[in-house]
Formats: structure tokens, sequence, C-alpha cells
């Protein structure tokens, strides 16, 4: 299976010392990877390790999204971010997504999926469209576990509004975690007390509705980045047609000339 792996860096208690602790999800790719296959060794995951880095993130049929498939077409790795108003705290969300699942697809409410015939039931349960979605999101906001677990929930909106049904295979997971160095213990204080310093319920809203864009915009990404993929047995899976999604989303009065 494609695997996804974030890190996070935390402390280890009344240690003092940070560590770094692997995440790793998965989404069943069987469609177009032979899975069974075992073919990624542990070379492989030491040297994409150190290769990574900061700077844009590439999208498309790369890395765990080289064999997912989305709404019946290539899927794979897409980000997007937003940034809330300065009086609003200014913080950023950034979402990763690796896509690999089934619905109708829609962009900015226009139902793309049906235009071009391809969608769930659309041949009589013939060829349901299984799979997951991996999101992960995160923030310079200082959030505690709390509110990171409200904004998580938030994700999966964004990803309705793609269409997205989390259909009866679909294991659709999100993770959120906080950059923010204001929610850490200092354990270098000798103080009687831990002090840390976390976001107030009243100013989530506007993270809510950024998580929200960013998770719907990270998922068309995906799309509109991917390439067609050859796969096991010369399974075939088409990219998104976007040129005839653009021509559609002219008809629906929904692209800006």
């Amino acid at each position: 299976s494609d695997a996804l792996i974030t890190y996070t860096l935390s402390f280890e208690e009344n240690a003092g010392v940070r560590s770094v602790n692997p995440v790793v999800g998965e989404t069943n790719d069987g469609r177009l990877n032979d899975i069974a296959g075992r073919h990624v060794k542990e070379e492989h995951v030491l040297e994409a390790i150190k290769n990574a880095g900061e700077g844009k993130v590439d999208e498309g049929s790369v890395g765990a999204g080289t064999g997912t498939v989305c709404f019946g077409f290539k899927g794979g790795i897409g980000s997007a971010s937003r940034v809330v108003p300065e009086e609003l705290g200014g913080f950023t969300v950034g979402v990763l997504v690796q896509t690999n699942f089934g619905g109708v697809l829609e962009i900015n409410g226009v139902p793309i999926g049906v235009e071009l015939g391809k969608y769930s039931f659309s041949n009589y349960l013939g060829n349901p469209e299984e799979g997951s979605c991996m999101m992960v999101v995160a923030t310079d906001a200082p959030l505690n576990s709390r509110n990171l677990k409200r904004l998580a929930k938030r994700a999966v909106i964004g990803m309705g509004k793609t269409g997205g049904i989390a259909s009866n295979g679909s294991g659709d997971y999100v993770i959120a975690f906080s950059a923010n160095e204001k929610i850490r213990v200092n354990y270098s204080d000798t103080t009687m007390y831990y002090k840390t310093e976390v976001l107030r319920n009243e100013y989530m809203n506007s993270l809510f509705l950024a998580v929200i864009e960013a998770t719907e915009e990270a998922i068309i990404n995906s799309l509109f980045a991917a390439s067609t993929m050859k796969g096991k047995e010369g399974v075939t899976v088409e990219s998104l047609p976007v040129d005839r999604v653009l021509s559609i989303m002219k008809k629906y009065n929904k692209l800006n000339k």
C-alpha cells in the first residue's frame, strides 16, 4: 500500500529530550499497485527521509500518491493553505492530502463527475469507487489537543465539498498538529507549574473555515496535478481531463474569464 508518513517533534516527559515520533498512515492502492509485493525497502524509506525539506510540495502522482485513484480518475498528493486575518491572529493552516476515494466529483458546486459520466453508481454498482483519504493538517496557531481534534473534524467537511461520500470501504483519516512553541512545555523551567499558551475557543471559527477551504482545494489540486498511470497487469487510470473540466465550469458560469 502507499504510506504517508509524518513526523512530529515532542519532549520525552521529565527528560527534556527532543525526539522524533513517526506517524504512518496508508490507503489501499491495490487497483494500480502490486500492493502485496513489498517493493518498498528500508533504503527507500531512508532516502525519502533524507530528501525531505522545505519549499514547494510536489503534487499529483508522486510519492504515496503514485498508485491512488480518486473519483474514478488518477488521484495523488495535493496541498493548499489559508492565512486567517491578522486581527484574528494571522495564523496559517496548511493541508496535505493523499486522495484515494470515491463519490461524485464537484468543483465549486459544479457536478463535474456527472457531466463526465464517471461517478459512484453510474454503472449500477458494477464498479463502486472505494478507497481512503489521508489528510494532514498543520497550523502555527497555539492549539491544544482538544481544539486540534475539532480542527481535524472540519477537514472532513472540506472533503465532502468535493463530492466525497466516505464510502463503505473508505478509511478516511485526519491528523492535525500545531507547530507553535507556546503550547510546548518548557522542561528547563524549574518553577512549580508548567506554563503554556493556548488559543481560546472563541477564536476557532476562522481556523475552521480555513481548514475546510484548504482541504477542498488540496483535493482538487491533487486531481489537477495527477497524470495518467499504467499499473499492474496493464490497468490504466486516466487523469482528470482538465480542458473538459474548464469547459464545464464555464458552462455553469463558475469560471472567471
